[in-house]
């Protein structure tokens, strides 16, 4: 009802105002939206009422300045009720008392969010420069080392040094920021002791000593807060780290056996290799000797001149015992092309199979 009030003054008081009155339909508007404000924070009825004077009518009221007119408007504005100065003073004090505190208040928010944001802001610099540090340091040595030696097992074992040191480090910041979460809580104890003490000592406390005890009880429980959660993360990443160590370990175990298994089947074939190489060259040294002699029967045969009967006979003889030698050599001579072709079909087979060997054996160690 009194902001109803006000706007209906205002709104009567700007439309034969002149112009010299402007400024002070300005202070009115003002006054207006001030009432309005502390009369939206106050109950309807029981708030209000005591602010509201036992007299009608008489008192500022611009509305006189205008031509007397009877109206029902008139009439009914007559029977409103008006703030006294002193009233609209207890309420602009009020109001400016409150809005300060709430400007205090938003002070006091935004300086602790913008410390909040300005800790956060230096954990995530100083959480950046670390992991650029240790990218780098792995890059230069564990990155460049399983570069140049694929396949290695040594590169394998750096990398598991790299991360049980990396483990061992987490370790130990963990133990240091749990010693430090421990010497704050103790550091934390005391202090509500002596506060515990000087109340029972019935020690008046000062109203800034409070206060600054507040802020720093806030600040400890802040940082314990922050110690703790770096603490759970140290040990997720402790976790994490080492379900990743598990897996190299498993993977290089894998990779061990692989290599083994690898190594024993390359010595087997170059055994098989070097057997079927030693009875190539003693087979084609058979063949060289048995083409000899070969060669050297035909060309006696082709030289041969009839001798005399007796002669003839003998020689006749000698031929067939050399024809059947012939025979048994050139029969000789079959088996050893048989046995070359043999060897040479899994000469072949061998080649064949070593080389899809050869070309994946890289391709695992770079992996």
């Amino acid at each position: 009802m009194l902001c109803s009030i006000l706007h209906l003054k205002v709104s009567a008081c700007s439309f034969q105002l002149p112009s010299p009155y402007s400024h002070a339909l300005a202070i009115l508007k003002v006054e207006t939206e001030m009432f309005d404000k502390y009369y939206n924070k106050m109950e309807p009825k029981d708030q209000v009422s005591h602010l509201l004077p036992d007299i009608h009518g008489s008192s500022l009221d611009l509305g006189q300045t205008r031509p007397r007119r009877k109206s029902k408007s008139r009439v009914a504005t007559d029977r409103f009720f008006v703030l006294t100065v002193e009233q609209k003073n207890d309420l602009a004090q009020r109001e400016l008392d409150e809005t300060k505190e709430e400007i205090q208040q938003t002070q006091e928010n935004s300086e602790r969010i913008i410390q909040n944001y300005q800790a956060v802001m230096e954990e995530a610099a100083i959480q950046w420069a670390d992991i650029k540090k240790a990218m780098s340091n792995f890059n230069k040595d564990i990155i460049q080392t399983i570069s140049k030696k694929k396949g290695s097992v040594v590169a394998s074992e750096k990398v598991l040094r790299y991360l049980e040191e990396k483990n061992h480090n987490r370790d130990s910041m963990k133990e240091k920021l749990r010693l430090k979460n421990d010497s704050l809580k103790v550091q934390k104890k005391k202090l509500q002791l002596q506060l515990k003490q000087k109340e029972e000592m019935g020690e008046a406390l000062h109203e800034v000593d409070f206060q600054q005890l507040k802020i720093e009880n806030a600040q400890f429980l802040e940082k314990i807060d922050e110690r703790n959660r770096d603490l759970l993360q140290l040990k997720l990443t402790a976790g994490n780290t080492l379900q990743i160590l598990n897996s190299y370990k498993r993977k290089l175990q894998n990779a061990t056996a692989a290599a083994a298994r690898l190594m024993k089947d390359i010595s087997q074939r170059k055994e098989l290799l070097e057997k079927m190489e030693r009875e190539t060259t003693l087979v084609e040294e058979e063949r060289a000797t048995a083409e000899r002699v070969n060669k050297q029967l035909r060309q006696q045969l082709s030289d041969y001149r009839v001798p005399p009967v007796l002669k003839y006979v003998t020689q006749k003889m000698a031929m067939f015992e050399l024809e059947n030698s012939i025979k048994i050599w050139e029969r000789k001579v079959e088996i050893a092309e048989m046995s070359l072709q043999g060897y040479r079909r899994a000469w072949n087979k061998v080649k064949m199979a070593s080389n899809p060997r050869r070309l994946s054996l890289p391709l695992q160690g770079g992996q």
